[in-house]
């Protein structure tokens, strides 16, 4: 499914009965009624009553469905709202007591990734925290679009923000967009979807060369104070989240792709104090 058609499913009326949402997710999975009814030990025939409205799913055969189907936690509570269950998952803010522990993992991560440069983002890209080493980098943007959400990507992709630093644009906003385009995909995020196209909007060059044979990885290249700072990048995502705010968080870590990256890099540390 390409995001053309992922935008057209979002904007017609969302399908009000639970057969109707499975199938849309076992079609944007590439997957027969066979394939996921072998995968969740159930027969074909009785998937497609369950499909029709023909049976009624129990609850533990929507969640059966859903992870098989790979469900992100927010439209799993969808499909069991739609069959006439009360969601599972709950959705808490990150300052709820209840996640306490897990903030202060993200804190822990973050800090404790210095002198490089690491930040969590939410589901839509919007920067949730950051450690000391971001801000330096971040110089010269202008100030409207820091403002509150702060979103990663369009930092990344617009002209009064990074994208006028970045030596390796077409690279690394290619990269970006494919991952975005992923997620896309995977979840029919109208949000995401919307932001997807705007990013497309951009003027980003296209890649002119596939990449050399010595990178091992694309790596974002910054311009800054007359020098070129080189960093490769993970991401990080909670192993077994069952709250749907942790589901949808990633930490995004930089690390040093050369010597002259990692020693300004301390520098900058070191002058943070």
């Amino acid at each position: 499914m390409n995001a053309h058609t992922a935008t057209a499913r979002t904007e017609r009326t969302q399908p009000a009965h639970v057969g109707d949402h499975l199938r849309e997710w076992r079609q944007r999975r590439h997957l027969s009624q066979l394939d996921l009814a072998g995968d969740a030990e159930i027969s074909a025939r009785h998937l497609s009553f369950v499909e029709t409205g023909r049976a009624a799913p129990s609850r533990e055969m929507v969640l059966k469905l859903a992870e098989r189907l790979e469900v992100p936690l927010r439209e799993r509570n969808v499909l069991l709202v739609a069959a006439g269950y009360a969601p599972a998952f709950p959705q808490r803010s990150l300052d709820d007591p209840a996640l306490k522990s897990a903030r202060a993992a993200i804190d822990l991560v973050l800090r404790a990734h210095e002198p490089n440069p690491a930040l969590a983002i939410d589901r839509h890209w919007n920067l949730v925290s950051a450690n000391r080493m971001v801000a330096p980098l971040l110089q010269g943007i202008a100030p409207h679009l820091l403002g509150q959400p702060v979103n990663v990507l369009r930092l990344a992709f617009h002209p009064e923000a990074l994208a006028a630093r970045t030596v390796n644009l077409a690279e690394w906003c290619g990269h970006l967009l494919e991952r975005l385009h992923r997620q896309c995909e995977a979840t029919a995020d109208p949000e995401l979807l919307k932001l997807y196209y705007e990013l497309k909007a951009y003027p980003i060059p296209a890649r002119s060369a596939p990449l050399s044979s010595d990178n091992v990885a694309i790596p974002f290249k910054l311009r800054l104070n007359g020098e070129v700072l080189s960093f490769i990048s993970t991401t990080m995502i909670f192993g077994t989240p069952v709250d749907i705010t942790l589901s949808e968080l990633a930490l995004e870590t930089f690390f040093p792709a050369d010597e002259l990256t990692a020693e300004r890099m301390r520098g900058m540390a070191a002058n943070l104090g």
